[in-house]
């Protein structure tokens, strides 16, 4: 159908095919038809991430059309790298298992990966509509220490287009300073397509932010979260947090993992929170 669209359109865009009423109408119908038929499928995991990989892929494609200076293109990709592989470790169903699930819902899954280590996955649902989860996630990151007591700062170090941005985050310590502060250096980059959102990252180095006194160097990633508006809710959306921390030092894997689910679903609890208000 989509071959016989096309011909359709780029029949009607010669100038002496212009004035041909039927076959304008005979576009119209198979673009309609078309749209129709996509809006019928099933929206399940695999639908959407291949549409946001594929679309991501494209505009990787054409970055080089841009006047960015050698490490700005370094961290651009960097960034596409950790949207690409978040998502399709999301991907792939397989082998999840279940380490938390709250009283409102709120799950925490977890798998082990041969060559990242073992993940976990925040699934819940939050009572705002995109936008407003998106903007505060995205457009007011810096504000998060404000409303989540695991966070003590976060300050953009340097932003690169409008997708890309260089991030030094302080996580504060864990109660009993079982997990003592840590802090990351990041590259995180924002897409949009369509009823999509993905916010993607992964550690990266920064000239400008070496190693701070009273802190251990940590890293993440491939790390993101995706928002989608709940079908048949739009003002409700639905938000998995895929998340992978080497914290480094010596500590039990009892203990990390005990922390980061912790992490995660404290994440939730202060994000309604702050939404609320």
């Amino acid at each position: 159908m989509l071959p016989a669209t096309s011909k359709l359109c780029a029949a009607i865009s010669y100038r002496h095919l212009r004035n041909m009423t039927g076959l304008r109408r005979q576009a119209a119908v198979a673009i309609s038809q078309e749209l129709s038929r996509l809006a019928c499928r099933s929206p399940g995991p695999s639908s959407w991430i291949h549409q946001v990989r594929r679309r991501s892929s494209l505009l990787s494609s054409r970055l080089e059309e841009k006047p960015f200076s050698e490490m700005e293109m370094s961290y651009i990709k960097q960034g596409e790298e950790a949207l690409q592989k978040s998502l399709r470790i999301l991907e792939d169903q397989d082998d999840w298992k279940t380490e938390t699930v709250a009283g409102n819902g709120d799950k925490v899954l977890s798998k082990v990966l041969p060559d990242v280590g073992k993940v976990f996955r925040l699934e819940v649902v939050v009572d705002q509509p995109l936008d407003t989860v998106y903007g505060e996630l995205v457009d007011n990151m810096e504000q998060m220490g404000d409303w989540n007591p695991n966070v003590k700062e976060v300050r953009i170090l340097e932003k690169i287009g409008k997708d890309t941005v260089i991030t030094h985050e302080k996580a504060a310590a864990t109660p009993g300073n079982i997990v003592g502060p840590r802090d990351f250096v990041s590259v995180r980059c924002s897409k949009r397509r369509g009823s999509t959102c993905v916010l993607a990252g992964m550690s990266t180095t920064y000239g400008a932010m070496p190693e701070q006194d009273g802190f251990i160097r940590a890293e993440n990633g491939p790390t993101c979260m995706v928002l989608r508006p709940l079908p048949g809710s739009p003002s409700q959306t639905r938000l998995t947090w895929l998340l992978s921390i080497d914290l480094k030092g010596w500590l039990p894997k009892t203990i990390i993992n005990q922390v980061l689910s912790q992490t995660q679903v404290d994440f939730a609890k202060h994000l309604r929170q702050r939404l609320a208000r």
